[in-house]
């Protein structure tokens, strides 16, 4: 299947990226002034690159033994042109300037999964919870090397941070950009920190305290922003997000802002009316049941229900669904009395009959 070989990453240039930073300076395209010839460029430093004998030319020799080769004054080092006109890890060409992997970075968000009961997501609470995280290493300061020691370039890459694997096969030379191992994209090499292990960052528990907001639901996420794993090389923290869980109520039930209940009564109660004790968020509470009350109607307790969030003084409803249970089985003195009622509505309506019991 051929050979592998490992070369530093600022030596490739791949097609599609030749042909995107062509296309870009193309005459045709780009009207601006020295466009043109800066297309020539790029076609002349492209060629270069891609021909095995002029590349080990200017491996071997240089600069100076591509310009005997091409003949003095129009030669142009393929590799500070491109690397003129954008970084090489920008477009796939390679790892970027060493500055850019060193620079100062953003540490990375994290995620913290809050358990709530019922009532703590509806009235909101203040919890304070343990979250495990990377902070600064104190002995290194975040350089991540030994204190005292120097770093020094990476023999591996050239202090670029990146190598390609090239592996020549019959279909032709299939090329992979990847992270030195040896340097671990940094470019350097550095006798690692004690404490950190080189990493920069050491993982430590902080006690943060948590106002959870009224009216947060399951899914619901918060944002404590500057809570999340340290940055690189003293760049800012990033955030905290905490994503809540409730446990749900074996009763009530929340439908965004409204509470759902139901509550069963007697025939008799739904025909008669009565006054019921229904749980609600804030306790239980009298509800009156209106005479002549059907199965299935939904009574509507008015602010009752959840808080808006981010609006606590606006709140939802709680809804009852009124369920009328109608006995299987009457006594002898229950059934003379319903059938005494039915005579009655028998004789206000002449027209019906009334099927034997």
């Amino acid at each position: 299947m051929g050979g592998r070989e490992v070369l530093p990453a600022n030596k490739i240039l791949t097609i599609p990226s030749y042909r995107k930073l062509a296309r870009s300076y193309h005459p045709d395209v780009n009207k601006e002034p020295g466009a043109e010839q800066k297309f020539k460029d790029i076609s002349n430093a492209y060629e270069v690159l891609q021909d095995d004998e002029k590349r080990s030319i200017y491996d071997r020799y240089g600069e100076a033994g591509l310009k005997g080769a091409s003949g003095p004054g129009d030669f142009t080092n393929p590799f500070d042109l491109f690397e003129s006109i954008f970084d090489l890890g920008g477009m796939g060409m390679g790892g970027g300037s060493r500055a850019s992997r060193n620079r100062a970075t953003e540490g990375e968000d994290q995620a913290y999964n809050l358990v709530l009961n019922f009532k703590e997501a509806i009235f909101g609470i203040e919890k304070d919870i343990d979250v495990s995280r990377l902070e600064t290493c104190g002995t290194c300061n975040g350089s991540g090397a030994k204190p005292g020691t120097q770093a020094t370039k990476c023999s591996t890459c050239g202090g670029q941070g990146q190598v390609i694997s090239a592996a020549r096969t019959p279909l032709g030379v299939f090329q992979q950009v990847s992270t030195c191992s040896a340097c671990g994209g940094t470019g350097e090499i550095s006798t690692p920190c004690n404490t950190c292990n080189g990493e920069g960052r050491v993982r430590k528990s902080k006690r943060i305290s948590l106002k959870v907001p009224a009216g947060v639901d399951a899914g619901s996420r918060l944002r404590v922003r500057g809570e999340g794993n340290s940055g690189r090389r003293g760049g800012p923290p990033g955030d905290l997000f905490v994503v809540i869980d409730v446990i749900p109520d074996p009763v009530l039930k929340r439908d965004d802002t409204n509470i759902l209940y139901s509550c069963k009564v007697s025939y008799i109660d739904a025909i008669l009316g009565t006054t019921v004790k229904v749980p609600t968020v804030d306790g239980t509470v009298d509800l009156k049941i209106p005479a002549g009350t059907q199965p299935g109607t939904t009574l509507v307790m008015a602010k009752k229900g959840v808080p808006m969030l981010n609006k606590p003084n606006i709140r939802g409803d709680q809804m009852v669904r009124v369920q009328v249970e109608i006995p299987k089985r009457l006594s002898d003195d229950e059934k003379k009395l319903v059938e005494e009622l039915a005579d009655l509505n028998k004789a206000k309506a002449p027209n019906s009959k009334r099927q034997p019991a």
